[in-house]
C-alpha cells in the first residue's frame, strides 16, 4: 500500500509563498531568453514565468554518475558569485521544486548533444538524453543568469532568469579550436583555461598542435630526446617546455569532464626540425640541423626513404594514442615543400595505415587529399579560396572535412592593421568576417553532409602569454562556435553582434582578456558587481 504524500511543513509553505510574492513584485529578468551564444535552435519565451534563484535552492539530478557530475559543475559555477550553498542531490524522477532539476531521459526525443531547458516560476528543468546535452543546457542557463554570475566572489545581485523553453541541438558534430603549443609553449594551466573558454560556447574538440620545427611538446618514452633536446626551444629563443605524460593526461581528463575531446597532432613529414635536432638519424642527410627559433616553414622533413622513420612514426603515434581516449590522431601533412609529390603520397599512405592499425581515425591538413583514401579519413581544410579540386576529389572518395578557412577561422590573423600581435597573410579577420560564412557551402561542390564541422586554429608564432591567447580568441571564438552549433536559418549578423556584446560584461567580471572590437556595441563601462562579505565556498576541482 503506497504511503500518503507528505504534507509540506509550515516553513516550506512560507518560503514558497515568499518566493511567489517576490516573483510577482520583482521586475522582469534583465535580458531575453534568446540572448544566448551560440543561438539556440528553438526559443519559446514566456515572460510570465521568469524565475529567480533562491538562496535555499537545491540542484537535483537523475541518479546517474554522469548527471550528478554535471549537477556538481553547475553548483561550482553558481556558488562563488551567489554565496548560496546549492546542495546537490539525486532522485529517480528529479523535480525543480524551486531550484534546478537535471534530467537524463533517453526517451525525450532529443539529439545526442541536444537538450531542452524549461524555465518557470517553479524552477528550472534541463532534460537531455546524454550528459553532454545536460552540460550544454547548463552552459545556456549560465548565460541566462545576470553577468554578475561570473564573479569569483559573492556579490549582490538578483539572480533572475527569463521564463520559457529552449529546445536545442548542434548543427555539426565537430566543433573545435586549435592551440599551437609548439611555436610557443603554454603551461597545463593555460591549456585548461582555453578549455574553459571552449566549454562556455559548446565547442567539443581541442586540437593540440604538439610538434613543429621550434619545439616538441609531448613526452615519448621510446624516444626521450624528443623532449630533453627537441623540447627546449621556441620562437624567439625562449626556454620552450613540454608536457609529461601526466600533464597531457590531466589536460585530457579536464577536457573530458567538459565533454571536450582532445585531438593530438604530430605534424609529419614536415615541420620536424625539433625532432631532427634530437635524432639526426631521421634526417635525409643524417646530420643534426641547428635548433630553429624563427617562423619560416617548409624546410624540414623526416626521411621518407628510411625504414627507421616509420619505426619512429609508429612508436610516437602508439604512445600518443595510448594516452588519448578520443578517436582522432592528427598527422599534420602540411607544407612539406621539399618532399616530391609521389614520395609524399607514399609517406602519407603508410602513416595513415599506422594510425588505423592503432584503432584511431586519421585527421590531417587538406594537403593529404591526393593520398589514397582510408576509411573514415578526415581532412582539415585551411584554404582561402573555396575552389579546391583536389579536396573535392578526396570528398568524392569518401573523406569528410573539418572547415578552418584561413581567411575566416584562423584566429592568429589580426583584427585590424593596428592589432599588436598576429599575422595578415590570410587577410585581416574582424568579428564579422569570422561570422559571415557558411561551413555547409564554403568549399565548392562539397555537400553539407560531408562536412564534419568547424575548427578555429590559433597559431602562436607571435603569441607569448595567456592574455595574448585570450585577446585573439575573444570575441571571434563565439562566432565560430555559432557557425558550428546553430541552424543556418538563425544566422543574422545584427542579432549576433547584440548577443555577443552581452558577453563582454561576463568576461570583464570573470577577469578574461578580450578585444573590444569596434563593430560590436559593447557596454561603455562594464562594471564589476559589488562584493558581499560572505565566506567563500571551496569550489576547487581536481
Amino acid at each position: 500500500m503506497p504511503l500518503p504524500a507528505r504534507e509540506p511543513d509550515a516553513a516550506t509553505l512560507a518560503q514558497a509563498a515568499e518566493r511567489a510574492a517576490g516573483n510577482l513584485l520583482a521586475p522582469s529578468a534583465p535580458h531575453r531568453l534568446a540572448d544566448v551564444v551560440p543561438a539556440p535552435r528553438q526559443v519559446q519565451p514566456d515572460p510570465t514565468e521568469d524565475w529567480t534563484l533562491p538562496a535555499e535552492a537545491v540542484i537535483v539530478a537523475t541518479a546517474d554518475p554522469a548527471a550528478l557530475a554535471v549537477a556538481e559543475q553547475l553548483a561550482q559555477l553558481l556558488r562563488p558569485a551567489t554565496g548560496y550553498p546549492l546542495p546537490v542531490t539525486d532522485a529517480t524522477a528529479p523535480e525543480p521544486a524551486g531550484g534546478v532539476a537535471l534530467v537524463l531521459d533517453d526517451t525525450a526525443g532529443l539529439d545526442a548533444e541536444g537538450y531542452r531547458l524549461d524555465i518557470t516560476t517553479d524552477g528550472v528543468r534541463v532534460t537531455a538524453s546524454t550528459a553532454a546535452g545536460l552540460f550544454y543546457g547548463v552552459q545556456t542557463l549560465r548565460q541566462l543568469l545576470p553577468a554578475a554570475i561570473e564573479s569569483p566572489v559573492p556579490v549582490t545581485a538578483r539572480w533572475a532568469v527569463p521564463g520559457g523553453t529552449i529546445t536545442d541541438a548542434p548543427r555539426f558534430p565537430y566543433r573545435g579550436a586549435m592551440l599551437d603549443v609548439a611555436r610557443h609553449f603554454f603551461s597545463v594551466d593555460d591549456a585548461l583555461r582555453v578549455l574553459d573558454h571552449l566549454a562556455r560556447y559548446k565547442l567539443n574538440h581541442l586540437h593540440l598542435h604538439l610538434t613543429d620545427d621550434q619545439g616538441w611538446r609531448i613526452a615519448v618514452d621510446s624516444w626521450p630526446k624528443l623532449t630533453t633536446i627537441g623540447g627546449t626551444t621556441e620562437v624567439g629563443g625562449g626556454p620552450g617546455g613540454h608536457y609529461t605524460k601526466a600533464d597531457y593526461t590531466r589536460i585530457v581528463s579536464y577536457a573530458a569532464a567538459r565533454h571536450i575531446t582532445v585531438v593530438p597532432e604530430i605534424d609529419l613529414p614536415g615541420h620536424t626540425n625539433a625532432a631532427l635536432v634530437a635524432y639526426p638519424e631521421l634526417a635525409p642527410d643524417k646530420v643534426a640541423p641547428p635548433p630553429y627559433t624563427g617562423t619560416e616553414v617548409g624546410f624540414s622533413y623526416v626521411d621518407p626513404a628510411n625504414e627507421r622513420t616509420y619505426e619512429f612514426v609508429t612508436d610516437v603515434l602508439r604512445e600518443v594514442a595510448a594516452l588519448t581516449p578520443g578517436p582522432w590522431l592528427h598527422i599534420g601533412g602540411d607544407e612539406a615543400f621539399k618532399v616530391k609529390d609521389e614520395v609524399y603520397t607514399g609517406f602519407v599512405e603508410r602513416a595513415q595505415r599506422i594510425v588505423a592499425d592503432l584503432g584511431k581515425t586519421v585527421v590531417g591538413w587538406h594537403q593529404l587529399a591526393p593520398a589514397a583514401h582510408l576509411d573514415g579519413r578526415v581532412l582539415q581544410w585551411w584554404g582561402t579560396n573555396g575552389e579546391d579540386p583536389a579536396t573535392l576529389d578526396a570528398v568524392h572518395r569518401g573523406s569528410r572535412l573539418i572547415l578552418s578557412p584561413g581567411n575566416h577561422a584562423y584566429l592568429d590573423m589580426k583584427y585590424a592593421p593596428d592589432t599588436p600581435i598576429g599575422h595578415d597573410w590570410a587577410g585581416l579577420i574582424d568579428v564579422r568576417k569570422a561570422y559571415d560564412w557558411d561551413p555547409g557551402t564554403h568549399v565548392a561542390g562539397v555537400p553539407a553532409e560531408a562536412v564534419l564541422g568547424v575548427e578555429a586554429p590559433l597559431w602562436t608564432e607571435s603569441v607569448t602569454s595567456l592574455a595574448n591567447i585570450e585577446l585573439l580568441l575573444l570575441p571571434r571564438l563565439p562566432a565560430i562556435a555559432e557557425l558550428g552549433w546553430s541552424p543556418r536559418e538563425t544566422h543574422d549578423w545584427a542579432d549576433f553582434r547584440d548577443r555577443l556584446a552581452a558577453q563582454g560584461p561576463r568576461w570583464t567580471t570573470a577577469g578574461i582578456t578580450y578585444h573590444r572590437a569596434p563593430e560590436i556595441p559593447w557596454s561603455a563601462n562594464p562594471s564589476i558587481p559589488a562584493q558581499r562579505n560572505l565566506p567563500q565556498t571551496d569550489t576547487a576541482t581536481p
